[in-house]
């Protein structure tokens, strides 16, 4: 089958859908493949997430480069990471072919994001339009992994945003919610039309915004998600019921959260990631 036609500048639906017959593609739903097709979409996050020229920006799954060319556009160095052997190896080719003048800027690594440990050079900034099924891992193994990375904006399906950015309290507050307030102030920054993807997704999408900040405490992260995970594992449940088995019975743990200045009989959707670390110093010894 012949190339898809050579054009300048960032993708277009015609343009899509010429690259993606010219590797045989057909979009996965299990890998979450929806391709922005509306350049103006592209630009619009890009603005949004802030990028700045020569900074380093970590994108996940790139796919067919519509966001990629945008970034580079706007003048970033971009490191692109790409799980799919043949859009890995499309990608660099297609910046070439549109945006030869910033070739040099991006950097492909094909690999699963949730595995990657090491980058060079060290990214200082997320952009990405992340695959549904795997968003809120992908963005909490890299806030753990590069402490490098300042500040982010990621495109996930429109209940995932909501879960993210929701404060105590809010019915969707849940782990993934305390567990990015651990890194980091977020927001949702917009919306996204399920129009502007090929194919289009069932659901919108939304843009969440997040800005790095000090942790709440200085106790060990991981104990703080266990004791996360343990509240939310039965969240109908007071606390001094759901962390029983934490701390080896409800008696204890009533006693353990007084000590802690946190009423037992509050449930997990109610507390600040600041009150879940306030736990960790009262748990038993033995865990």
């Amino acid at each position: 089958m012949a190339d898809a036609p050579v054009r300048s500048g960032l993708l277009d639906p015609r343009t899509i859908r010429a690259l993606a017959a010219e590797l045989d593609l057909h979009p996965s739903k299990q890998r979450g493949q929806n391709f922005v097709i509306d350049p103006n979409t592209v630009r619009r996050i890009v603005a949004l997430a802030g990028v700045q020229p020569n900074e380093v920006v970590l994108e996940v799954g790139p796919g067919l480069g519509s966001l990629t060319l945008g970034l580079l556009e706007a003048g970033a160095n971009v490191t692109a990471v790409e799980i799919e052997s043949s859009l890995a190896a499309r990608l660099e080719r297609t910046v070439s072919e549109r945006l030869p003048d910033a070739a040099d800027r991006l950097t492909v690594l094909e690999a699963d994001a949730l595995r990657i440990t090491e980058l060079d050079p060290l990214p200082t900034r997320v952009v990405a339009n992340l695959p549904y099924n795997i968003s809120v891992p992908v963005i909490l193994h890299l806030l753990a992994t590069f402490p490098s990375i300042t500040s982010g904006l990621v495109m996930v399906q429109l209940e995932v945003a909501d879960r993210l950015v929701a404060p105590p309290g809010n019915k969707v507050y849940g782990t993934p919610s305390a567990k990015l307030a651990w890194y980091a102030s977020s927001a949702r920054v917009g919306t996204v039309p399920a129009t502007v993807f090929w194919p289009a997704p069932n659901v919108e999408s939304g843009l969440v915004a997040f800005t790095r900040r000090e942790p709440p405490a200085t106790v060990d992260r991981q104990t703080v998600f266990d004791v996360v995970d343990a509240a939310f594992g039965q969240r109908r449940k007071m606390l001094r019921s759901a962390l029983s088995g934490v701390f080896g019975s409800s008696a204890d743990a009533s006693e353990a959260l007084l000590r802690a200045g946190i009423d037992p009989t509050r449930r997990g959707e109610t507390l600040t990631i600041e009150e879940f670390a306030a736990i960790v110093p009262h748990l038993p010894s033995e865990l």
